[in-house]
């Protein structure tokens, strides 16, 4: 129903935010995964997993607290670029890394609280050539989310 993407530079590294939300799921007008969408743009999945990120702001924590979340952990290419991608969907009270968790707890939102709102945050961020491990690029993801994630939290379903 909205969404936002934005193109920041933080210490000379580019990074892409993406926010979709959905004021409401139903049959066929859901979120889907960004493994679903990237191979469309040419983009293909190198490496999947998942990671925990210790963030302030994560929906039911108390104010202030450091609290992990899961999201997932993504390395996509094509030809000979990189990407090093963090995702999560964030819905009812919750941060949730898998996609099928997260259709679960809509439906379950949906039946105890009349709600299947819900938002989809990508965070993606260039792999040099150089960095053949991917650590710099995802360290740089990392700190983005931590820095991201208090300004964001309240503007997300909770």
């Amino acid at each position: 129903d909205d969404y936002i993407t934005r193109a920041y530079v933080r210490d000379n590294w580019p990074l892409d935010l993406y926010v979709g939300y959905h004021d409401s799921q139903r049959q066929g007008d859901t979120i889907h995964s960004p493994l679903n969408c990237l191979p469309g743009a040419g983009w293909q999945p190198i490496e999947v997993g998942m990671a925990t990120i210790p963030v302030k702001g994560a929906p039911g924590a108390p104010a202030g607290a450091v609290t992990p979340v899961e999201v997932n952990r993504v390395i996509i290419g094509k030809g000979v670029d990189r990407q090093f991608v963090y995702y999560w969907y964030q819905s009812h009270r919750r941060v949730v890394a898998s996609e099928y968790s997260a259709k679960i707890f809509t439906v379950l939102d949906a039946a105890r609280y009349n709600r299947t709102d819900a938002a989809m945050v990508r965070v993606i961020v260039p792999i040099p050539e150089a960095d053949t491990t991917a650590k710099r690029a995802e360290d740089k993801a990392r700190s983005f989310v931590q820095a991201l994630f208090p300004a964001i939290a309240p503007h997300l379903p909770s």
